[in-house]
């Protein structure tokens, strides 16, 4: 009698019977973006996004093969840095469904954690000790249309949102938004450019002249360790 094959899910239970999650690297580093740069951090990046920003500076997170890890083996590894903030990052992290049980094993364990995120996924799912990081996409990532339309309203005033800059379009595009985004959120704004399109020197006099009330960001990595492009 020919065997039977098991069914698709049985299979991936057998081989997989703990949580899994498709990670493009996992490192320790400073904390190089937000209004937490400077501070130790141990990252998680998780592979795969659902966008194609045109100034993505991390594309081998979805360009590349993944490594597949247990949810229990990246708290293992976050424990051994037990006084860093813990970032997840990606690509898009909130692709994987996993992602909740990594964030629940660490708010458990008493960690900070923050999660960066490209604004397209719903928010809702989210514990709200977590520290959100959300992109708004300005027109020259060609993006911009992808946001998800309740997003603002799951952001605390612990929760930051950035815009990556890439031109004077996109600052005026920016700009704009900051009045209509006052009316649904009390969320950090951040401003960072683009590096290699729009110089620190030039969004931080922008937002001078106009007397903008949002935090310049500039990547701290990238300063320290500007001639690596992963890890940091």
């Amino acid at each position: 009698m020919r065997p039977k094959i098991p069914e698709p899910h049985t299979l991936a239970t057998t081989i997989h019977p703990e949580p899994i999650l498709q990670v493009a690297e996992t490192f320790y580093s400073i904390q190089g973006e937000s209004s937490h740069a400077g501070y130790p951090c141990f990252f998680i990046r998780l592979a795969g996004c659902n966008l194609r920003c045109a100034w993505c500076d991390s594309s081998y997170s979805y360009e590349e093969p993944a490594t597949q890890m247990t949810v229990n083996r990246l708290l293992d590894q976050a424990t051994a840095y037990p006084n860093a903030l813990v970032e997840i990052t990606g690509g898009e992290p909130l692709l994987q469904d996993n992602v909740y049980q990594l964030i629940d094993g660490l708010l458990a364990a008493g960690r900070k954690v923050l999660l960066e995120t490209n604004g397209s996924i719903s928010l809702a799912r989210l514990d709200p000790r977590v520290v959100k990081i959300m992109d708004v996409k300005c027109p020259d990532s060609t993006m911009h249309d992808r946001m998800h339309p309740d997003n603002f309203r799951y952001l605390t005033p612990d929760d930051e949102v950035k815009f990556v800059i890439g031109s004077w379009t996109d600052y005026v595009w920016a700009k704009e938004m900051l009045d209509s985004l006052s009316k649904f959120s009390n969320a950090q704004i951040l401003f960072a450019p683009v590096g290699g399109r729009v110089a620190g020197a030039d969004l931080a006099a922008w937002i001078l002249e106009d007397q903008l009330d949002v935090r310049l960001q500039l990547q701290l990595h990238r300063q320290l360790w500007p001639q690596k492009t992963r890890g940091v």
